[in-house]
């Protein structure tokens, strides 16, 4: 009797472990789907001229769930400086959702947060700032293959704080 319970023992271990050896073989086997549907991109900008220099990395990754809707999340990082005027390091992200009307015309929403820091040189007597300034871009642009080219405003617009000239602005995007 003894040599029976420890048989169905082993038996039923054997079956066990069989079954868990295979289920590990399957899940090694079948490659993920989700890497499948990640694209990458981003922007670079670099800008100097009589004193100024400026300097932007962003890169962004998006998660694209069927042919016309996508959704992803960046990171945004800035310096500038003004000689004998200001310097500013600007870090942030943003979240952005694609949808593509037709193939050819994709409209955007982009919830950008940036952490603006400026240093201001003494002798202009300004206060050193130090702030988050939110912003809601709405887009619509032209797409071929994986670059679209369009315009974008900020609904959350402040004149006073915000590190953008205008409100509008024109945007070019690549995603691979």
């Amino acid at each position: 009797m003894k040599c029976c319970r420890n048989i169905s023992i082993y038996l039923l271990l054997s079956i066990l472990l069989g079954c868990s050896f295979q289920s590990v073989a399957q899940e090694q086997k079948a490659p993920s789907q989700f890497w499948q549907h990640v694209r990458f991109g981003g922007g670079i900008g670099l800008s100097f001229g009589n004193g100024f220099f400026s300097g932007t990395l962003a890169p962004s990754a998006i998660y694209q769930f069927d042919e016309r809707w996508a959704m992803g999340l960046g990171l945004n990082g800035t310096y500038n400086k003004q000689k004998d005027t200001y310097s500013s390091t600007i870090l942030g992200g943003n979240v952005i959702t694609l949808y593509n009307v037709i193939p050819e015309i994709q409209l955007s929403a982009e919830f950008e947060e940036l952490n603006v820091n400026r240093s201001y040189d003494s002798r202009l007597g300004l206060e050193d700032d130090n702030y988050w300034y939110p912003a809601l871009f709405l887009g619509a642009g032209f797409r071929t293959n994986n670059i679209t080219v369009g315009i974008r405003y900020d609904v959350l617009y402040d004149e006073t704080d915000s590190i953008y000239a205008n409100a509008w602005m024109p945007f070019f995007r690549v995603y691979f």
